[in-house]
């Protein structure tokens, strides 16, 4: 059996370029804080790869902060702020968050103070796009970072989460996006690293893969590889609603992610499609990866106004420029096969 990857929301494959450079990296001996040579050499690649991070996100003359990862990016910039956030955001922002601003069923936030506010660009259940307020103070760029166009500088918000495993990188590897003059108190405390703002050593093969990864990222946003993916997505999504009409598609016609599809198959939980899907070879999920495991509704869909039954019922697809129309219809119909026999011992 062949299997299919379909849970890139989760984690995106490692780009060849990624592992090219970590490689490359791992022959780098030297400390970046260290002022010999060898030390000197890694302080540069630190810095080209800083360099190219910015580029590929539109950061040029941020601070580019390095972390383990998103979830950190996330404490250190929310820690200690009284910040607003909405009930769809990813479980990394809504610990430090009042997550009390309303969302209507198009997945669109109210923000009253964006000064005060943390607002993903895009969730990565539903894959639904929100148009930041300028003033923002944190934004979870995660999963819109690599697959749409994203322009730091543009967006007007005081900071942004980025994970390079979202989109081909390493996992372990993130970054805080901080616009010039903000200022960042340090959750680890030791040496003086990442601008006095994270302690530590940087992981610098994982930060030359997120490097390589962002430039690939980039690059193919430009040459129009997401506008393929987004095709296929549609085709899937077609097929679906025609074999199974009572499902819901959410976010259907509101602007979302080229890659993402949340479904609803009303009579059948999301958890119990997962495992049936995993079983015929298809790697999908129920919601957030950092929530798999956890058989309780999806909380961005209830914070929708699905109520708790839809919300145990979706399963989210997602896609990649590796997945091509085959596999996708190769997947609805062994879907679609498991949700009428699904149906049918309901009955």
């Amino acid at each position: 059996m062949t299997r299919l990857f379909l849970d890139w929301n989760a984690t995106a494959p490692l780009r060849p370029e990624a592992k090219a450079a970590m490689l490359a990296a791992m022959e780098v001996v030297g400390n970046p804080s260290s002022v010999h040579a060898e030390g000197r050499a890694a302080k540069a690649l630190l810095e080209t790869s800083r360099a190219q991070i910015a580029a590929a996100l539109g950061a040029d003359g941020a601070d580019i902060v390095f972390t383990s990862g998103a979830t950190e990016a996330a404490a250190l910039a929310c820690a200690g702020r009284d910040l607003a956030c909405a009930g769809i955001e990813h479980d990394a922002v809504a610990a430090w968050c009042d997550a009390a601003l309303p969302v209507d069923t198009q997945g669109r936030v109210a923000v009253g103070d964006p000064g005060r506010t943390a607002l993903q660009l895009a969730n990565s259940e539903t894959g639904l796009l929100q148009a930041l307020p300028p003033g923002l103070a944190v934004s979870d760029l995660t999963q819109a970072f690599g697959k749409v166009p994203v322009a730091f500088n543009w967006l007007g918000c005081e900071m942004g989460l980025v994970s390079a495993h979202k989109l081909g990188g390493p996992k372990g590897i993130g970054a805080l996006v901080v616009r010039q003059g903000i200022e960042v108190p340090a959750q680890m405390k030791g040496g003086g690293q990442e601008m006095g703002r994270r302690a530590g050593t940087e992981n610098l093969i994982g930060i030359a893969g997120f490097a390589a990864a962002a430039e690939a990222a980039a690059r193919d946003l430009a040459n129009g590889v997401w506008d393929e993916v987004a095709e296929i997505r549609n085709i899937l999504e077609s097929e679906l609603s025609a074999a199974a009409n009572e499902t819901i598609s959410v976010g259907n016609g509101v602007p979302r992610l080229p890659n993402t599809l949340c479904l609803i198959a009303p009579g059948w939980r999301g958890e119990t499609q997962v495992m049936a899907m995993d079983l015929a070879g298809f790697a999908i999920s129920a919601g957030s990866a950092c929530s798999s495991g956890k058989v309780r509704p999806s909380r961005v869909l209830t914070a929708m106004g699905f109520d708790q039954a839809r919300a145990a019922q979706a399963i989210r697809v997602s896609i990649g420029p590796g997945v091509r129309q085959d596999d996708v219809l190769r997947f609805a119909k062994t879907w679609t096969a498991a949700y009428a026999k699904a149906r049918a011992r309901a009955a």
